[in-house]
C-alpha cells in the first residue's frame, strides 16, 4: 500500500511539472501527458532498471515513447529520475533547450529513440528486444503508444513482427484515451476493438484501468511471466486525467495552459480535489 501511494504521488508530481513546463513554453501537448502520468510513473520508479548515472548502461531496460508529443511527461520522469536538474524543465520547447517539442535522443540523456513521426516506435522497439536476445542480455524493452497513432499501418507490420519473432521481452502499452488531435479516434478513424485485433496477431493482451496503479503493477508483473510472445497492456485512461477542465476534452490535446488556468490546475493537483470552471472554448480557457 505505501508503495502504491509513493507511486500515486510521482504521477501527481508528473503532472504538475507538465502544467507547468508547457505553461512556461506557451506550447506543448498537456491531454496526452497527463493521461499517460500513471504509466510512466510506475516505469520510471518502479518498474525500469536503469542507472541515470550511466544512461548508456548496457544492461538497461529501454523505454520509447512513440507518442512522441507527449515529451512532457518523459522528460519530468528523466528529471525526477536524475538524468538532469529538475529546473531544466522549464526551458521546454525554448530557443537552445535540448528538451524540444519531440525527445532527442542526440541531446537529452535517458531518450532512447527520437519519436514523433507516429507508428515507427514499435518498430524501433522490435529491434531493440531482438538485439537483446542475439547479445544474449536479459534487458526488457518497453513502448508507449496512442490510441490515435496505431492508425498508421506501420504499427501493424511490426505488431506481426514482434509476434513472429516471439519477443516476449517486449511489453506495449497502449495510452487508450479516445482522442486524437482531430477527435475522437472512433470518429476519425476506428481502430476498434483494439484488445481482440492485438490478440488476433498473436500478442499477449492485458486490459487495464490506466489510472489504477494497482492494475498498472499487476500487469507489468504478469507480462514478465509470459514466454513466446510479446505483451500488449491496452490501458483505459482519460485525455488530461489530474485536471478537471482538461479532463476529456479534445482541445487540450496541443494547448498550454495560460497562467490563470496553470494555477487553478496546480491547486488541484495539491489538494486532490477538482473545482468547476470554464469549459475549452469559454472566455478566458482557449480563446
Amino acid at each position: 500500500m505505501a508503495k502504491l501511494k509513493e507511486l500515486e504521488n510521482k504521477a501527481r508530481i508528473l503532472r504538475k511539472h507538465i502544467i507547468q513546463m508547457t505553461c512556461a513554453a506557451g506550447s506543448g501537448h498537456p491531454g496526452g501527458s497527463l493521461s499517460a502520468a500513471d504509466i510512466v510513473a510506475a516505469l520510471y520508479f518502479h518498474e525500469l532498471r536503469l542507472d541515470p548515472s550511466r544512461p548508456d548502461w548496457p544492461d538497461r531496460d529501454r523505454f520509447i515513447l512513440s507518442k512522441g508529443h507527449a515529451a512532457p511527461v518523459l522528460y519530468a520522469a528523466l528529471a525526477e529520475r536524475g538524468f538532469f536538474p529538475v529546473e531544466d524543465l522549464l526551458s521546454l520547447r525554448q530557443l537552445g533547450s535540448r528538451l524540444q517539442g519531440h525527445p532527442d535522443m542526440r541531446k537529452v540523456p535517458g531518450v532512447e529513440m527520437s519519436t514523433g513521426s507516429l507508428g515507427q516506435g514499435l518498430s524501433v522497439a522490435n529491434g531493440m528486444a531482438l538485439a537483446a536476445r542475439l547479445d544474449r542480455r536479459d534487458y526488457r524493452v518497453y513502448v508507449l503508444l496512442g490510441d490515435g497513432e496505431i492508425q498508421e499501418g506501420q504499427i501493424w507490420e511490426a505488431s506481426m513482427a514482434a509476434a513472429h519473432y516471439r519477443l516476449d521481452n517486449l511489453t506495449a502499452f497502449l495510452d487508450h484515451n479516445g482522442y486524437q488531435i482531430d477527435g475522437p479516434v472512433r470518429e476519425v478513424m476506428s481502430p476498434e476493438p483494439v484488445a481482440a485485433k492485438w490478440r488476433a496477431f498473436g500478442w499477449h493482451v492485458i486490459e487495464i484501468d490506466g489510472h489504477n496503479m494497482g492494475e498498472i503493477l499487476s500487469a507489468l508483473a504478469e507480462a514478465k511471466t509470459v514466454r513466446g510472445r510479446p505483451t500488449m497492456i491496452v490501458a483505459e485512461t482519460v485525455k488530461g486525467r489530474g485536471v478537471s477542465f482538461m479532463e476529456g476534452q479534445v482541445d487540450w490535446h496541443g494547448v498550454a495552459p495560460k497562467p490563470a488556468e496553470r494555477d487553478r490546475a496546480l491547486a488541484e493537483l495539491d489538494d486532490g480535489e477538482t473545482t468547476p470552471g470554464p469549459v475549452p472554448g469559454e472566455e478566458g480557457s482557449l480563446s
